[in-house]
């Protein structure tokens, strides 16, 4: 071996000596000395070329510490050669997780053919990767176990957009082991949340059915509630009109778009959610719906309303809502979105005094849970 090694670890010497000694442990040191000297500046064409050489003879070895050892000190090397480093991602696991963690050498195409490969840890170990491509994550998404796509929506890195996020719940939606780090990213499609919210509730309900002895009927009312509430804070403050047509899109197809939950939306003063709905529900383009919901005769709205076929005994409380909305904007300053929600509510309750009996029941039962102390302002 040429001289330019002798500045390094790895000398003519320790050559030498794996000659006369071939034991496990010359070899595991001499990889350990090559591996921590390969990216060296230092090295020249001739000498890299040469230590590429011993290192793709040294993955072959029959010895299980020899390759790790590669592995390990190879693993974040820039320079490895691409076929070594497919050639340690193949091995086993102690060889192959420390590469598949972090080499930037391996492609995205070299990644998925590992996850075909079906080794649970080695595809928890590329879940981890601090950046996950696209590509990458869907194949996972498809062929993970719950363990690895856990690990997946845990990792901020991870590029997963909301189709792939709408496949994780169709696989795992009900595996807590999967929703909990879901519902814990940074940022969610607001369709997403909302199918998640969905999820959560399906299985509160159940709880409540098997453990408290509550019948179906109820506990399901409860839940439809909670998930209300629980949808009108995802899209609160939302403004991405392409957002609200897909959650729009989704309440519906699902049966989720309620009388109640757009006058919930109304309390709380999101009304480009109640435009978006009614634009859904009365079948008309999104411009012609704000036209007549803000319609200063007072019959857009009633028309809109109409042609949605919704239940006339909450219309006046959406145009009271709508009233307010126009009257007492947001002033910006803490709490003022809960003052909203008191406002409309006293309003709706004082100026309902022609409601019948059964429906402003039906008004309280959906409104009251706003009342509640965790909503009241500070």
């Amino acid at each position: 071996m040429n001289d330019g090694f002798k500045t390094g670890h790895l000398t003519q010497q320790d050559v030498a000596r794996l000659l006369a000694d071939p034991s496990p442990n010359s070899r595991t040191d001499l990889a350990a000395k090559l591996a921590q000297q390969f990216d060296s500046p230092e090295l020249s064409q001739t000498e890299r070329q040469l230590a590429e050489d011993i290192i793709r003879v040294m993955v072959k070895d029959t010895v299980l510490r020899v390759r790790q050892t590669l592995a390990e000190n190879l693993k974040s090397s820039p320079s490895l050669p691409r076929d070594v480093a497919l050639t340690l991602a193949r091995d086993v696991e102690a060889v192959a997780i420390p590469v598949l963690s972090v080499s930037t050498v391996l492609t995205p195409a070299d990644l998925v053919e590992i996850l075909r490969s079906g080794a649970d840890a080695k595809s928890t170990a590329i879940a981890q990767r601090p950046t996950v491509p696209a590509a990458v994550a869907d194949a996972l998404i498809e062929s993970g176990s719950e363990r690895a796509v856990a690990a997946l929506v845990a990792n901020e890195g991870a590029e997963l957009g909301e189709q792939s996020l709408g496949r994780v719940i169709d696989r795992f939606g009900a595996s807590e082991a999967v929703q909990d780090p879901l519902v814990h990213r940074s940022k969610l499609p607001i369709t997403i949340a909302e199918r998640l919210v969905a999820v959560v509730s399906e299985r509160l309900r159940q709880h409540l059915v098997a453990h408290h002895e509550l019948p179906s009927k109820v506990a399901s009312e409860l839940i439809l509630q909670s998930r209300e509430r629980a949808t009108v804070a995802l899209f609160s403050g939302e403004n991405d009109e392409g957002a609200l047509d897909r959650l729009v899109t989704q309440l519906a197809r699902t049966g989720r778009l309620t009388p109640s939950l757009l006058v919930r939306s109304l309390c709380t003063g999101d009304i480009a959610f109640f435009e978006m709905a009614m634009s859904r529900m009365a079948n008309v383009p999104l411009t012609n719906a704000r036209l007549l919901i803000h319609d200063a005769g007072r019959l857009g709205l009633k028309s809109l309303y109409d042609k949605a076929k919704l239940p006339s005994a909450l219309l006046p409380a959406c145009r009271i809502a709508i009233d307010v909305l126009k009257e007492t904007p947001y002033d910006g300053e803490p709490g003022d979105r809960e003052r909203h929600r008191r406002r409309v509510i006293e309003r709706i309750l004082t100026q309902y005094e022609d409601l019948a009996p059964e429906d402003l029941e039906f008004l309280l039962a959906k409104l009251g849970d706003m009342m509640q102390p965790e909503n009241a302002a500070a």
